[in-house]
């Protein structure tokens, strides 16, 4: 072999072991960044939720903080409408609010569209009042994305499992309760909500 072709041979290998290296850091680092997934017990049947840590981490990570403080669990799905969303997370079962934690920011501005099967945070007029309730599109509700008329609710994660049993719930029969309404007659409870993995 000339000098030529062992320099030639040497450049080959110091470039294949930098690909290697870049890649083995690729695979590191999306294994680091891969999404939460959470297991959400509910009294008519489990849903599986991955949460968008990578475009939505302050929403996601104010949910994940509720799951791992428990406060999900006794609270119920409050509000329902077919062809819209299911609400939850706010109020237990005697539609009593539950103390949450500071508001967040919202992050509508994220590129996530409300699509059904899609969590969003529910707020109040207030486009940055986000705290622990959240709502799960069943069906695609563009008039929820971010415009230049409005600032949007943020998708924070969407269903991946249990889809069917979100339909169930949002077909529940409803009536009012107090100043409250589209209110399941039976209250429809969230068990537990546990971080499961990384997807």
């Amino acid at each position: 072999m000339t000098h030529d072709n062992k320099s030639i041979s040497m450049q080959r290998k110091a470039i294949m072991k930098k690909l290697f290296i870049t890649t083995a850091l690729i695979l590191a680092s999306s294994h680091l960044f891969a999404n939460t997934m959470v297991d959400m017990k509910t009294s008519m049947g489990n849903i599986e939720i991955e949460l968008f840590d990578d475009k939505a981490p302050v929403s996601a990570k104010n949910f994940e903080n509720y799951v791992k403080s428990n406060f999900y669990s006794g609270t119920i799905f409050h509000r329902v409408i077919p062809g819209f969303m299911v609400q939850g997370g706010g109020l237990d079962a005697n539609m009593i609010e539950k103390a949450t934690k500071a508001p967040i920011v919202n992050e509508a501005n994220n590129g996530l569209k409300n699509n059904r099967g899609t969590l969003a945070m529910a707020r109040t007029s207030n486009p940055n009042s986000a705290t622990s309730q959240f709502f799960i599109n069943v069906a695609d509700n563009n008039f929820l994305n971010r415009s230049n008329m409005d600032a949007g609710y943020a998708v924070f994660g969407k269903v991946t499992k249990g889809m069917e049993v979100v339909d169930k719930i949002v077909n529940a029969p409803t009536g009012n309760y107090g100043m409250h309404q589209d209110v399941p007659k039976q209250p429809i409870k969230i068990i537990s909500v546990q971080i499961k993995n990384k997807k």
